[in-house]
């Protein structure tokens, strides 16, 4: 029995130490191989220190339990903040801007070793902080309003240039709002609804003076037609017109006399006629 109890702890033994070494087996078999996703890099490291050659995407290995790999993406990112600023006149600012960036796929190893995997908060943010302030100062509270599109191309232009060495890229600033104070906000609103107004008024008051030439020009044509009217009427014409409305009278004339024109009294020469025949039989 004792024999037979000792084979079998020997069995077991063994199958437990080849479970072990199955799993140890499969462990550094998984562990060997990883993958690099589409859009992004990886840097390897031996013992924590990272290799500066940045992995790219698709299958690669490495040893187990002594090499580790860091994903980065190397896609457009969004970054998004609110900031503050003092503008060129001294009025309070509150911005906020959106950022389109992305990674230098080479140097994905030296950001992680000198920034780590947070560097958005780490290098970008304190670095749009500053752009920002920089730029708002250069603008009147007003004109970071009407001149929206300047201001947004000087912080592109600052910001890409204290990140590109850092080997990130800007794509796009957006300035997402300007915010002031309630009192300055309602005088540039009234500023600029006055600006509008004035505008208005001085279309409306070309418009104007261009209908005024017009009705000017169109009673000048008038005039200068009827002056061509008059220099073609004369004594023959005048006459020719009489003989025309006379002819038209007689035209309508149904052979009666009329017994009175302009209030003097026409003599009826018919009762003439016939008294003068009576006499005369």
């Amino acid at each position: 029995m004792e024999l037979q109890d000792k084979s079998d702890k020997e069995i077991i033994t063994m199958v437990g130490k080849w479970i072990i070494i199955g799993i140890v087996g499969l462990i550094f078999l998984f562990g060997t191989f990883y993958t690099i996703p589409a859009g992004s890099r990886g840097v390897l490291t031996t013992f924590g220190k990272p290799s500066m050659d940045a992995k790219g995407e698709g299958l690669h290995m490495k040893f187990p339990l002594i090499q580790g790999v860091v994903k980065m993406q190397v896609q457009t990112m969004k970054y998004e903040a609110e900031l503050t600023a003092a503008s060129k006149d001294l009025q309070d600012v509150k911005t906020k801007i959106a950022i389109n960036y992305h990674l230098l796929p080479s140097e994905v190893p030296k950001i992680y070793q000198e920034i780590g995997k947070d560097y958005s908060d780490k290098l970008i943010y304190p670095l749009e902080q500053e752009t920002n302030k920089a730029s708002t100062s250069l603008f009147t509270a007003e004109e970071l309003v009407t001149k929206r599109e300047i201001v947004k191309e000087t912080m592109k232009n600052t910001l890409a240039e204290k990140l590109r060495p850092r080997g990130i890229i800007v794509e796009e600033i957006s300035i997402i709002n300007f915010a002031f104070g309630d009192v300055f906000t309602q005088a540039i609103e009234q500023k600029v609804t006055s600006t509008q107004l004035m505008l208005k008024a001085e279309k409306d008051l070309e418009r104007i003076k261009i209908e005024k030439q017009q009705i000017i020009t169109k009673a000048e044509a008038e005039a200068e037609a009827l002056r061509l009217q008059k220099m073609q009427i004369n004594s023959e014409l005048i006459q020719l017109r009489q003989i025309e409305m006379q002819s038209k009278a007689i035209d309508k004339w149904n052979g009666v006399m009329p017994l009175a024109t302009s209030g003097m009294p026409f003599l009826d020469l018919s009762q003439f006629t016939t008294k003068q025949g009576v006499a005369a039989k």
